[in-house]
Formats: structure tokens, C-alpha cells, sequence
């Protein structure tokens, strides 16, 4: 994890990893093939859009609402195995990479929570909780039309 000396840094760090977030997300939507699934993976390209926003926001020196309370997990990105984004990628594997990058931004929040304190940990709380809303998302969507196909 990177060292940062400042909130400004640490801020400057989300910031970036919501745009990564969007690119990812637009990839997606631009190289799977089932139908619909453009426009729900645009849709999280504009959640991660309102992430970025809100830490933007908290930069300048906003408040933001504290988590709404703890997302169930249903662990499927546990026990998938990695795929990369592929041209015309079938829905299975937008879900996997989906749902791994969820967790991986749960974690992130996470662990920044862990290194800050007062209103900031709140903040980076409410964001985890967000990400694990968008991973139990993406875990749903794939037990209900990839497990039950299976």
C-alpha cells in the first residue's frame, strides 16, 4: 500500500482508483455480447462516477452520510477464477471480473478506513459498503443466470 502524508494524498488516491473504476467498467460494457448487459455495466461506470464525486466533494470539504450498515456477502468472488476483459466477453466473465473488482475496492476502502480516523474513516467506511452493495450485485446477478444455467 502506498505511504501517503496527507488526507489531500489519501483523497488524491481514491479519486484515482474511482476513475480506474469507470475505465474498467466502460471496457466492460463495450466488449461483452449478451444483450443488456451494455447498458448495466454503463451503470456502474455513472455509481463509480457518483464516488468520485462524493470524494471529491469531501476534499473540498463536504460531509458525506455515514454507511447504512453491513452488505451481506455471498463469498462467489472467493471461489471464481480470474478473467481477463476480452473482446465480445461472455456475460460469465464480466460478472467475474465484476465481482473481483468489487471486493478489491471493499478492501481498499477498508484498509484506508483503518488508516485514518474521526469523519474520514467514516467516509471511507460508507464507501466500502458501497462497493460491497455493487459486489453482492454482481454475486446475485451471477447465481441467478450463471449457477441456476449451470
Amino acid at each position: 500500500m502506498t505511504n501517503f502524508n496527507s488526507v489531500d494524498a489519501i483523497l488524491d488516491f481514491a479519486i484515482k482508483n474511482e476513475q480506474e473504476a469507470q475505465k474498467f467498467y466502460a471496457e466492460i460494457a463495450e466488449n461483452t455480447t449478451r444483450s443488456g448487459s451494455k447498458a448495466l455495466f454503463e451503470s456502474f461506470v455513472a455509481e463509480e462516477k457518483r464516488h468520485e464525486e462524493k470524494l471529491r466533494a469531501v476534499k473540498e470539504g463536504q460531509a458525506m452520510a455515514p454507511a447504512a450498515g453491513n452488505v451481506t456477502d455471498l463469498k462467489i468472488a472467493d471461489y471464481v477464477v480470474d478473467a481477463p476483459v476480452e473482446p465480445n466477453m461472455d456475460f460469465q466473465k464480466a460478472l467475474i471480473l465484476a465481482m473481483k473488482k468489487e471486493k478489491a475496492a471493499f478492501m481498499l476502502y477498508t484498509h484506508l478506513a483503518n488508516r485514518v480516523e474521526g469523519d474520514l474513516k467514516e467516509i471511507f467506511l460508507s464507501l466500502a459498503q458501497e462497493e460491497a452493495k455493487h459486489k453482492l450485485y454482481f454475486e446475485t446477478e451471477y447465481d441467478d443466470h450463471v449457477l441456476t444455467d449451470n
